[in-house]
């Protein structure tokens, strides 16, 4: 497939769904790709992953990668196994916890592929992973590291800039500039009250704005985060049970721990057991000690956050984990239950009422975080299905993402852009926030659809 020969930009992915983030913006004789991040949820979202690249990868020069959860760079080890030899670029912080999740992921993938083997569950003879290991560490020799606000020089003319976005550490906005013109891309943005990051910076203005709507539906509320989940813990070890919570492994596991540990201080929870079943957050944790810079943590309250919990590193002390009787807290990924040990935890604690699930952090449609925060009480786990007794609790205080009420404020005090793309958001969430653009800011805006490419050039 040939190159545009007039600038432009296509949404690849992260519309009608918070997943897939993927644009890819050509100029120059150049292709640009910011972000590159797994489908999830949904069966035919899922799908997308298996498919070929919508460009060949060979032809990509180099990737923008805003921050490390793996809907914004997931499918990177498979874009380099399948041809793409360029550098990706991002901020230091995500080039370390990327060094974390995309080897993680890819050593889960083949883990359960193995396991869906050797239980015969899949529909295929001999189930793949969509990457490997291998893949991953692969990927990561073509990560380049750029400090917040340097230019990047892209060639051509081409540069491109790293702005906080809250959210995660190392989390970036990006503004791409070609012949002047700019294209600002919001990433994940974080909120100001948020416990354990500094707020986003504000939008500064550009030609053309896409931004996020994962909340563009709703607003958090005046939820106090600490007491909501002091709340469970208290009514839930009362009764002897276990909790068990699936947190996504950069940035809410940290969010959790560092809200216990503070509760356990004051005093506000009885003291049970804390277990840490992820060996990546184990590890991601670690990396917040060398980035005081990005979150508002103290040393102390960094340590306590550190030293809460008690580590499970193997899948022997995983499944003997399985075997023990609360009270106890477990937590573990993936948040949406997409994946990972925690499943194997649903299948041990998820049918006894007097143990409760409680969902941190976003649930997107088609996940089965977002079949048990809706209320149904089964789950197909492992090719069988699983009776889901134990109280299940959707945690409104802890969300990452700014809010609706929070986008508009973030980007309000801008000059108006030419036009304002939503994406990354579910299709109500993206609708809904794109009429608040237009009705209370009173800017051109529209939901942009799959594979669509718009022009970049100066209107005339």
């Amino acid at each position: 497939m040939s190159i545009s020969e007039k600038p432009s930009l296509r949404f690849l992915g992260a519309t009608g769904t918070v997943t897939g983030s993927r644009y890819l913006i050509e100029a120059k004789g150049r292709r640009i790709l910011i972000d590159c991040g797994l489908f999830q949820g949904y069966k035919q979202l899922r799908e997308r992953n298996w498919k070929p690249f919508p460009v060949p990868p060979k032809s990509i020069d180099c990737v923008l990668l805003t921050h490390a959860h793996l809907d914004h760079s997931g499918y990177l080890p498979a874009l380099v196994r399948n041809g793409f030899q360029g550098h990706i670029h991002c901020t230091p912080a995500t080039a370390e916890l990327c060094g974390l999740l995309l080897p993680d992921s890819g050593h889960l993938q083949e883990e359960e592929a193995r396991y869906a083997k050797r239980k015969g569950y899949s529909r295929h003879a001999n189930p793949k992973p969509l990457y490997t290991l291998e893949d991953a560490r692969a990927a990561l020799e073509h990560f380049r590291q750029t400090p917040f606000d340097k230019i990047l020089d892209l060639g051509e003319g081409i540069t491109a800039r790293f702005i906080p976005a809250g959210h995660l550490l190392g989390a970036a906005q990006i503004q791409v500039t070609v012949d002047g013109r700019t294209v600002h891309f919001s990433g994940d943005v974080g909120r100001e009250a948020d416990p354990l990051m500094r707020g986003p910076r504000p939008f500064e203005g550009a030609d053309i704005l896409v931004t996020e709507s994962t909340y563009g539906n709703r607003t958090h509320g005046h939820v106090d985060p600490e007491q909501e989940l002091a709340d469970v813990i208290n009514r839930v070890t009362r009764r002897g049970g276990a909790i068990v919570i699936p947190a996504f492994a950069v940035g809410r596991i940290q969010g959790v721990m560092l809200q216990i540990a503070q509760l356990r201080e004051r005093g506000a929870i009885p003291y049970v057991p804390v277990y840490l079943n992820s060996p990546m957050g184990v590890d991601a944790t670690a990396i917040y000690h060398n980035h005081h810079d990005e979150h508002h943590v103290s040393w102390d309250d960094c340590k306590a956050m550190f030293d809460l919990a008690e580590r499970v590193r193997t899948v022997e002390e995983s499944k003997e984990l399985n075997r023990r009787v609360g009270p106890m807290i477990i937590i573990s990924a993936s948040g949406m239950l997409a994946g990972g040990r925690v499943l194997h935890h649903l299948v041990s604690f998820g049918p006894d009422p007097k143990n409760a699930i409680v969902l941190s952090g976003f649930q997107a449609g088609g996940t089965r975080g977002a079949v048990l925060a809706r209320g149904e009480q089964h789950l197909r786990l492992f090719g069988r299905e699983i009776d889901i007794r134990a109280e299940v609790i959707q945690l409104e205080g802890m969300s990452g993402h700014a809010d609706a009420d929070e986008l508009l404020a973030w980007m309000g005090q801008a000059k108006p852009p030419e036009m304002t793309y939503v994406t990354h958001g579910e299709p109500d969430s993206a609708d809904a926030l794109r009429y608040r653009i237009d009705h209370e800011l009173g800017w051109r805006v529209r939901v942009p659809e799959h594979l669509e490419r718009i022009s970049l050039e100066r209107p005339k």
